[in-house]
């Protein structure tokens, strides 16, 4: 502000000197002063007053805004004259905001803008709405007008309420309510937007009034297909449950319809919330609209699809108006189009391969150095294939149906042109062909799919489910992709490289030591195994040669396999790492927020595949019990049973409660010290060989990170084990296999990276917890591994009366934050043990999976394949973990439940399984793999009566543990007609068989 002073006095300095020099002319008196074009532009140049330092500093004049007076304007190194931004009075462009853009084109926006208002008699508002209309231009170019307490009847005709230019849709209140007067709705749309608006539901009762109008406007994003606008009016008395109960049937019913249509209800809902129901929706008003409440809302499904700002009241009305502007932005505009590159086969592509490599002399590529005998044989591969393939870039919009072929196309075109030619029959005519190609389009997509179904082909089912649906969806890439970031993340991903920590290795072990070899007919299985859709790696191989030319290529691949095993040294081009950042979430603000997914050859993961199979070989199956994860017959599932069973087990005493640690860690798979590795591989019994063959794969690793067309310079790293590679996993098992707990009063339950720490404490004495965190802190300094302390959380459990204030826990110096709710491994834990938070969460989820539902049955799919769409995708997110928590759960946590399953029952067409079916289904099952499994930790819990015919019952005090998993499985083993305990350990039963038990069939 006070640079623009300046320069206003500046100006006014130069225009006093300028009229002074005017002044001093004589024209002639008698006529009007005029100038011609030069003698102004003279007296420009020759009375400029220069600025000088002195000015600027007097004034005031910030150094980056001052100027010298002889340089108004810049040279680029281009040579073109670039003038300087302070000097433009307007910027370029268009002004950016969803308000600008709604004022340049009112009539064709996104969603459509609201105007709601609760206006207590709208026949007596009439005028102040005229007003309000012919003054405000929000008002006056919204789309639609949202009405409530109309207070209109049918002594009212149309007429006396009708607005200029708007389509009226009214409900007045009938006696179905109960009440003769009030309430009413009325919905006005502006034909300039939209002139095909119908009514297609409508409700009146004492608990609720509502109307629907279905509009399809003029200009509509692709993604969307309708729009139906629900006007709701709900008493300050009414029965939240009644009310809730319609409202959500009669939304899910305009979602089965019309599945990708954009649904708003906007209207007076007093105190009810729909988000209990519909949490998949969002609520746009943020500001209160009557006192400190806000009673009037509006609700759509499409997230942040709108702002909402308050407006006055409507005449005397005791609620603020509102006024909602779109803020979303279509996908054709928010996302660009996807360049992909693939390449092109020929039909006997694999013939010629085929061929090519039974006539490869292989023995020329042979050389007693490996590296250099993979590198030669992995190039020649690649160029046999570029010999016969060609590359191929294609766009793809990312709004396009997966039905939309060439011919569509074509007639798409044909359309066009006939409507910009001006024949009306001939436009009529290539509008029906269009009409009917997208028809026929659609059909032949929708028979191809159920005949993938048919043919029990699951891979091509859900690639085409996924291209009708866009299931996975897609994140928007960063913008701001360079080669600086790529060599950044690069680095960033390198900052635990600590050469400092490897030693040497480990002194061989005396006596000889067996080298690990394979065969050739090993390869040729593992090579026939390969998922042809998974990404080639840096060397340039895809998966498809190797599996069509399993028969060529297993010999070459055995003599390279056993070669380096022997040597114990893996080829560089076969550790060789491209880093594929994958955003961890959708807003990037830090390098920490990509996830490193390392790329490395298919050979290489073919030959890891081998080298695990071995060392697992060696490894005990009792090894580190509580490690849920990377393990047969383990699962999230057990690791949070046994984290509640052993929660729940304590606090059945008196004077108890639990402490529950949620550790974090940065980066585990990165801090890996190799030397540290082969000493416990060592120590479990692995050959020398293998062992300093896996020292070889971790060290070295030549490493890039590539992103979009940018890829860095290569890192060579030999710490961590990289991501995306099969044998990381299982080291990193091995890596914490001696991360357990010291004292019996704690329990160290791990699910990969994962770790948690159960301490059961007893009358406030916690030495024994302190002293387990301090010894986990101990044992992550010496193996590399570092604490995110601000990401480590803590729940504490305490039921009793009387609670003390417990003393925070410091790790590192840094204090451990309490929370009340922590996600763990997929389930929302609350520190009072209740499920609600988690079943909100699973509601909201489930419900935005039925869209994906609606769109197949829209799509006219067999009902047998929405079936098992619902099963995989949305049963799946329902029952995830479910003998965990859903017996705990209360009733109506369980109907929210029932209310998705009932709704995709109606979708589907077809009768689904009951949540309590499905419960003993998954509890027979997980009961079943427990006692299967002698070193799972929860099998000493299922104990044989001395009768052998039974299983002793669990001793509880509280409903909470008699309700937990393991007292629920053994009543259900005891209840369970076909399984009868014996103490032969015989097994005959089929499904989930075990041990402890056998199983008679009920035909037996």
């Amino acid at each position: 502000m006070r640079a623009m002073a300046a320069r206003i006095v500046a100006a006014a300095q130069c225009s006093q000197k300028q009229c002074s020099e005017i002044s001093q002319m004589k024209p002639n008196q008698s006529s009007n002063i005029v100038y011609n074009r030069e003698d102004l532009f003279h007296f420009g140049r020759t009375c400029q007053i220069p600025i000088t330092s002195a000015f600027q500093h007097s004034h005031g004049i910030p150094p980056g805004i001052a100027r010298t007076p002889a340089s108004p304007w810049i040279d680029t190194p281009s040579g073109i004259p670039r003038r300087r931004r302070r000097e433009r009075k307007q910027k370029r462009g268009c002004r950016s905001g969803d308000l600008a853009r709604l004022k340049r084109a009112p009539n064709r926006p996104p969603l459509p803008s609201l105007y709601v208002a609760n206006v207590r008699s709208l026949g007596n508002k009439m005028d102040e709405l005229h007003l309000d209309i012919s003054t405000r231009s929000t008002i006056r170019d919204s789309s639609i007008i949202v009405i409530t307490e109309s207070w209109l009847h049918s002594g009212i005709s149309d007429a006396a309420v009708e607005l200029a230019g708007r389509s009226l849709h009214r409900s007045d209140r009938t006696e179905a309510s109960g009440k003769s007067r009030g309430g009413g709705l009325c919905t006005y749309v502006n034909k300039d937007w939209c002139t095909n608006s119908t009514v297609i539901d409508q409700h009146c009762s004492p608990d609720l009034e509502m109307l629907a109008v279905k509009c399809r406007p003029f200009y509509l994003p692709r993604e969307f297909s309708v729009t139906v606008v629900t006007a709701v009016y709900i008493t300050p008395d009414a029965n939240v449950n009644a009310a809730l109960g319609y409202l959500l049937a009669a939304i899910n019913k305009q979602q089965t319809t019309y599945p990708e249509g954009v649904f708003i209800v906007a209207g007076d809902f007093n105190h009810v919330n729909l988000k209990t129901v519909l949490p998949c929706f969002d609520q746009h008003v943020k500001c209160a609209t009557r006192g400190k409440n806000i009673l009037d809302c509006v609700y759509s499904n499409i997230r942040k699809g709108y702002r909402a700002s308050p407006l006055a009241h409507l005449g005397q009305s005791d609620h603020l108006s509102l006024s909602l502007i779109p803020a979303y932005r279509p996908i054709i505009k928010k996302q660009e189009a996807t360049i992909k590159t693939f390449r092109k086969w020929p039909e006997d592509a694999s013939l010629q391969l085929q061929d090519c490599f039974e006539r490869t002399n292989w023995t020329l590529f042979f050389n007693q150095d490996v590296n250099e005998y993979a590198f030669a044989v992995l190039c020649y591969i690649r160029t046999c294939i570029e010999n016969i393939t060609t590359i191929t870039r294609s766009r793809i919009p990312p709004n396009r149906k997966p039905w939309m072929t060439g011919e569509v196309q074509a007639l798409l075109r044909e359309r066009n042109a006939a409507f910009k030619s001006g024949d009306r029959a001939q436009y009529s005519i290539a509008r029906h062909n269009l009409k009917k190609g997208i028809k026929q389009a659609k059909a032949m997509y929708r028979e191809k799919i159920e005949g993938h179904f048919t043919n029990r082909d699951p891979t091509q089912v859900w690639q085409g489910i996924q291209q009708i649906t866009n299931y996975r969806g897609s994140r928007n890439p960063p913008t701001n992709i360079n080669a600086s970031l790529a060599e950044e993340l690069n680095h960033f991903y390198a900052r635990f490289e600590t050469p400092g920590l490897d030693n040497g290795a480990a002194p061989p072990p005396a006596g000889t030591d067996h080298t690990a070899m394979v065969t050739a007919e090993e390869v040729r299985l593992i090579l026939r195994s390969v998922n042809t859709r998974k990404a080639e790696g840096p060397d340039g191989i895809p998966g498809r040669v190797l599996k069509e030319c399993a028969y060529q290529l297993a010999d070459v691949f055995t003599d390279i396999f056993n070669m380096s095993l022997a040597k114990a040294v893996v080829p560089t081009c076969f550790k060789t790492a491209t880093i594929i950042p994958v955003p961890k979430q959708s807003n990037i603000s830090t390098l920490n927020d990509y996830r490193p997914v390392a790329l490395t050859p298919i050979i290489a993961k073919c030959f890891e595949r081998l080298v695990a199979k071995r060392v697992k070989a060696f490894l005990p199956r009792s090894l580190d019990q509580h490690q849920y994860a990377y393990r047969e017959n383990r699962s999230t599932e057990d690791a949070i049973v046994t984290a509640l069973h052993s929660t729940l087990t304590h606090l059945d005493k008196k004077e108890t409660y639990v402490r529950l640690l949620f550790i974090d860690y940065s980066s585990a798979f990165n801090t890996i010290v190799p030397n540290r590795l082969i000493t416990k591989l060592l120590d479990l019994g692995l050959s020398y060989s293998l062992c300093m063959w896996i020292k070889d794969f971790l060290t070295d690793r030549p490493q890039t990170v590539r992103l979009g067309p940018h890829q860095s310079s290569s890192l060579s790293l030999s710490t961590g084990a990289p991501q995306g590679c099969v044998l990381s996993p299982l080291l990193y098992s091995v890596y914490t296999y001696d991360c357990t707990n010291t004292h019996p009063s704690n329990t160290v339950i791990k699910f990969a990276d994962d770790t948690t720490v159960v301490g059961q404490i007893t009358h406030v004495n916690e030495s024994a917890y302190r002293d387990e965190v301090d010894r986990l802190t101990e044992w992550c300094q010496k193996n590399n591994l570092t604490l995110n302390v601000r990401k480590t959380k803590e729940i504490i459990v305490d039921f009793r009366r009387q609670k003390a204030n417990p003393q925070p826990l410091i790790i590192n110096g840094e204090e451990v934050e309490r929370t009340s709710c922590f996600k763990f491994l997929g389930v929302m834990l609350s520190e009072d043990l209740k499920w609600v938070m988690n079943t909100t969460a699973t509601v909201r989820k489930a419900q935005q999976r039925l869209y994906f539902l609606r769109i197949l049955r829209k799509n006219n799919l067999s009902p047998e394949l929405l079936k098992t769409f619902y099963h995989c995708c949305i049963e799946s997110v329902i029952t995830y973990c479910i003998t965990a928590w859903y017996v705990n759960c209360t009733e109506k946590d369980r109907k929210s439940l029932s209310r998705v399953i009932r709704s995709a029952e109606r979708i589907v067409g077809l009768p689904l399984p009951p949540l309590d079916d499905i419960f003993r289904t998954r509890c027979l099952r997980r009961a079943c793999g427990i006692l299967k499994d002698e070193t799972h930790p929860a099998n000493h819990l299922f104990t044989l009566l001395p009768s052998g015919r039974r299983y002793r019952a669990t001793t509880a005090r509280t409903s909470r543990l008699q309700n937990s998993f393991i007292p629920r499985a053994i009543t259900e083993l005891n209840n369970h007609t076909t399984l009868l305990p014996s103490t032969q350990h015989n097994c005959t039963f089929v499904s989930g068989c075990t041990n402890k038990f056998r199983c008679v069939s009920n035909a037996q």
